[in-house]
């Protein structure tokens, strides 16, 4: 079930959205663009700016680089741990790639802006893993 809202979901604070982030050191950023106008491009910038080592992941530039960083086809396909994965996705695409996430060990799932999905917060909060939805890192960075 996708839902409207979060609203029904563990809210976080600025703050501690905030330490969500100061403890990760790895992030996979499912859905990363090539294309500079795209948001997951401008996200992944910041990112890599503010000393994350940032993997980048879309099958379709798979094997290629975005912003200098190789890019992989899957989750599965990045040779070392992440801790975060960043979902730049459809929201009825989050279950699947949260299930790839547990998977690999990450510690948070994190959707960005307009990505809901109550199934995969249940699968990935079930799994141990912290889950933010509906919210952006980059901006979250930017308010601190």
């Amino acid at each position: 079930m996708t839902l409207n809202s979060p609203n029904n979901f563990v809210q976080y604070t600025s703050h501690e959205l905030q330490k969500v982030l100061a403890g990760v050191k790895t992030i996979a950023l499912v859905g990363a663009s090539q294309k500079p106008e795209r948001d997951s491009h401008k996200v992944m910038a910041d990112l890599l700016k503010r000393g994350y080592q940032v993997f980048p992941v879309n099958p379709n530039a798979a094997g290629e680089t975005i912003l200098e960083q190789y890019c992989y086809a899957t989750l599965a396909d990045i040779p070392h741990s992440v801790d975060m994965v960043d979902i730049f996705r459809a929201s009825e695409a989050a279950l699947a790639i949260t299930q790839e996430a547990i998977e690999i060990n990450a510690k948070v799932v994190w959707m960005q802006l307009d990505v809901i999905n109550s199934e995969a917060y249940e699968l990935a909060t079930a799994a141990g893993l912290t889950v933010v939805m509906d919210r952006c890192p980059k901006i979250v960075l930017n308010n601190s």
